[in-house]
């Protein structure tokens, strides 16, 4: 689906837009959004780039497990995350153990850049190398709920009970825990409260999008787009709270604005309205988005120190920008793919010489 690889692509440059525009200032050695007073309101939103990449991922997951089993589910994921994720891990070490960077060093020693290496390292309290990796503990959680939904098996009504019963969990947890009558982390890092609406209502869509409107679906929808706004101004807030609204300058039209037009989007996807003709180029783009999360916050901070001085901040963060899509592209091209094509299992080949009816059979799952 090309109109997804452009989606994906915006709410990445979403994503680059807020950190380098607003987001680090460390980096800068200044505020960003002081450097950019007239873009910072609208690159502030680019917080939100995520949430659109969980909708995303609510859709896409689905799609990609219905007929398929538990180990082809499995394979795919570590296929799709690691081999990228190993690369930006490897450039984080690199920059801060041979440049002397400073700017968002996470201070960590040999052995737990190992076990961020897993992935699981928000499992063991162990710091994340990248700030960007927070969300993808968030996706693997996801993941983790989807392959229980694997085993049990993936029918349209299975879907619905599965998807029903993990957002009523998130808005009975939610609930509670405003009004002060629940704290239970094992709890909040499994039912994900403030991420379950966005990949509830991405399966929902999906729903939609495969077997036509009903109106079970189109209800998690609409709930999930209530919660997700009163998620979404929640994790905007509590950065307003530590950077300050100078720092910070979003408003709560704009936020909930922001999260109507993503749902918007989506929906116009899951009902074929949306619908762009798959070409080189958007495939290149939706390759290039997951090196480019992962690998933004590098580029900056090995570019901007160096070139901030000589050049306006407007140039400075242009040159970043173009850096990291070029680099992330190089990686999804020359490193990323070829390292999938070895992971992913090869099919056997058909022989010239067998049986029309036995080649038949063997293609059925």
């Amino acid at each position: 689906m090309a109109e997804l690889d452009l989606l994906r692509f915006i709410a990445a440059l979403a994503v680059v837009a807020f950190h380098y525009l607003v987001a680090l200032a460390s980096v800068w050695g200044d505020r960003p959004a002081e450097l950019f007073p007239a873009l910072a309101p609208i690159a502030g939103l680019g917080i939100l780039g995520v949430e659109l990449f969980f909708i995303i991922s609510g859709f896409v997951i689905l799609m990609t497990v219905w007929g398929r089993g538990l180990g082809g589910f499995v394979r795919s994921r570590l296929v799709r995350l690691y081999p990228a994720y190993w690369i930006s891990l490897a450039a984080v070490a690199a920059l801060y153990g041979i440049t002397g960077a400073k700017a968002l060093d996470p201070k960590l020693s040999p052995g737990e850049y190992l076990l961020n290496a897993t992935m699981f390292q928000r499992l063991f309290k162990i710091t994340d190398a990248s700030g960007v990796y927070w969300s993808l503990w968030a996706e693997l959680r996801f993941y983790l709920l989807m392959a229980i939904l694997v085993i049990i098996g993936v029918t349209y009504r299975r879907v619905l009970a599965f998807a029903g019963i993990w957002l009523a969990a998130a808005l009975a947890v939610k609930l509670l825990e405003n009004a002060g009558l629940f704290d239970n982390a094992l709890v909040r890092e499994t039912v994900m409260p403030d991420y379950a609406p966005y990949f509830v209502a991405g399966m929902a869509l999906y729903l939609i999008h495969k077997h036509g409107n009903s109106w079970l679906p189109w209800l998690y929808v609409a709930a999930g787009y209530g919660m997700s706004i009163d998620a979404a101004l929640g994790r905007v807030h509590r950065r307003i709270e530590g950077a300050g609204f100078k720092n910070m300058p979003v408003t709560d039209l704009s936020v909930i604005i922001t999260i109507t037009l993503i749902f918007a989007l989506m929906t116009l996807v899951a009902l074929g309205v949306l619908r762009l003709k798959s070409s080189k180029t958007l495939t290149a783009l939706g390759g290039t988005t997951y090196p480019l999360y992962l690998l933004h916050s590098v580029v900056a901070v090995a570019l901007i120190p160096v070139l901030t001085g000589d050049l306006p901040p407007w140039a400075v963060a242009m040159i970043t920008t173009l850096a990291a899509i070029l680099l992330s592209y190089l990686v999804y091209s020359f490193a990323e793919r070829p390292i999938q094509r070895l992971l992913k299992p090869r099919r056997p080949t058909q022989t010239p010489s067998a049986p029309a009816v036995q080649v038949e059979k063997a293609s059925v799952p």
